[in-house]
C-alpha cells in the first residue's frame, strides 16, 4: 500500500478523478480538492477543532428546515452568495444589479393584481411602490413578473412570527402594458438575522454584528430577459455600511418620501402617515435574443 505526506496526499485524491467523465464537475472537484488541503495545509486545525468544524456543518444541515435554509445563511455570511452572484450577474448595460437572495424567500407567493396591499394585516408603515420593467434599451417590459417579499415592520418575515402558518407581505405581480408596476407594502426596516442557530454562533464567535439593513426583496422576470434577484434598500437605514451578508449595492438604494395622513397615490384614504417609493428596473436580453436587439436609446 501507498503511503502519502502531507504534500503528495493532495495529488493522489485528484488522481482518482481520472475516470470522471464529467469536465465540469472533475474541475469544480479539483479546485475544491486543491484549496481545501491548501487550507489545511495553512490553518493546521488540530484534530479537536477539525471534529468541531464537522460538527458545526452537522448541526447547520440540523437547524434547515421547509422554512429556514441555514446553509444559504452560511454562504450569505461569509460573503460567498455575493462572489456567486458578481462573478455570474454582472450589471452591465445599465441593468439593474443582483443581490443575495436570502434565506427566507418561500415559492409559490400568491399572484395579485396591480395595485394590491400585500401587507394586508401586518405591522409597518404603509408604503406605495411603483416604478416600471424596462429593457436595458429603455422599452417598457409589458406582463414582467415580480416576486416580491419582505419582513414586516418589526424586522420579522411571515416564516419567524410564532402561530403563523399562511403567506404574509408576499405577492407576484405583472406589469401592465406601458411595463408599470405599482402596489402597496410596508416600509422596511433593519432586522437581524436568525441568531440562534450555528451561523449565529459563527458570528458572534467572530465578534460581528447580525444586521441587515432595511429592504425589500424582488425577483424580477421578463420574457427573453435574463431574470434578476435583487432588492430595494431604504436610504439612511441603519447597517448600510456594514450589512452582514454584504449584500447592499448603492444602484439599489432608494428614497422612501414621507407623507402626512391624507389621500394615498391610489386614491384611498389613508389615516396614518405613510410612504412612497418610485424604482425602475432594466432587464438585459438573454444571449440568444441579444444579438437581435437593437442598440440603446432606439
Amino acid at each position: 500500500m501507498r503511503e502519502f505526506d502531507e504534500r503528495s496526499i493532495t495529488q493522489a485524491v485528484i488522481g482518482r478523478l481520472s475516470e470522471c467523465d464529467d469536465p465540469r464537475f472533475k474541475r469544480i472537484m479539483t479546485s475544491l480538492v486543491t484549496h481545501l488541503h491548501d487550507f489545511v495545509r495553512e490553518a493546521r486545525p488540530t484534530e479537536a477543532e477539525w471534529l468541531a468544524a464537522i460538527q458545526f456543518l452537522t448541526d447547520a444541515g440540523k437547524t434547515c428546515t421547509d422554512k429556514r435554509q441555514e446553509f444559504i445563511l452560511l454562504s450569505d455570511t461569509l460573503g460567498v452568495s455575493m462572489l456567486v452572484i458578481t462573478l455570474n450577474h454582472p450589471a452591465d448595460q445599465g441593468s439593474v444589479e443582483s443581490t443575495v437572495l436570502g434565506p427566507f424567500y418561500w415559492e409559490g407567493a400568491p399572484d395579485l393584481p396591480l395595485g394590491s396591499n400585500l401587507a394586508e394585516g401586518v405591522k409597518g408603515e404603509p408604503t406605495f411602490y411603483s416604478g416600471r420593467v424596462l429593457g436595458v434599451d429603455g422599452r417598457p417590459l409589458e406582463n414582467a413578473l415580480l416576486d416580491i417579499w419582505s419582513g414586516n415592520g418589526e424586522g420579522n418575515y411571515d416564516m419567524q412570527v410564532p402561530g403563523e402558518t399562511g403567506m404574509k407581505a408576499r405577492g407576484r405581480i405583472r406589469t401592465d402594458a406601458e411595463g408599470r408596476y405599482w402596489f402597496r407594502s410596508i416600509k422596511p426596516t433593519f432586522y437581524p438575522v436568525p441568531t440562534d442557530g450555528p451561523v449565529g454562533r459563527m458570528l458572534l464567535k467572530m465578534g460581528r454584528h447580525p444586521y441587515r439593513p432595511g429592504h425589500i426583496h424582488m425577483i424580477v422576470s421578463a420574457s427573453e430577459h435574463v431574470p434578476v434577484t435583487t432588492h430595494l434598500f431604504v436610504a439612511g437605514s441603519q447597517y448600510l455600511e456594514s450589512d452582514t451578508v454584504f449584500g447592499m449595492k448603492e444602484s439599489l438604494v432608494a428614497q422612501f418620501h414621507r407623507y402626512p395622513p391624507g389621500v394615498g397615490p391610489n386614491g384611498e384614504r389613508m389615516d396614518t402617515p405613510f410612504y412612497t417609493v418610485n424604482y425602475d428596473f432594466r432587464l438585459r436580453p438573454e444571449a440568444r435574443y441579444a444579438a437581435a436587439a437593437p442598440a440603446s436609446g432606439a
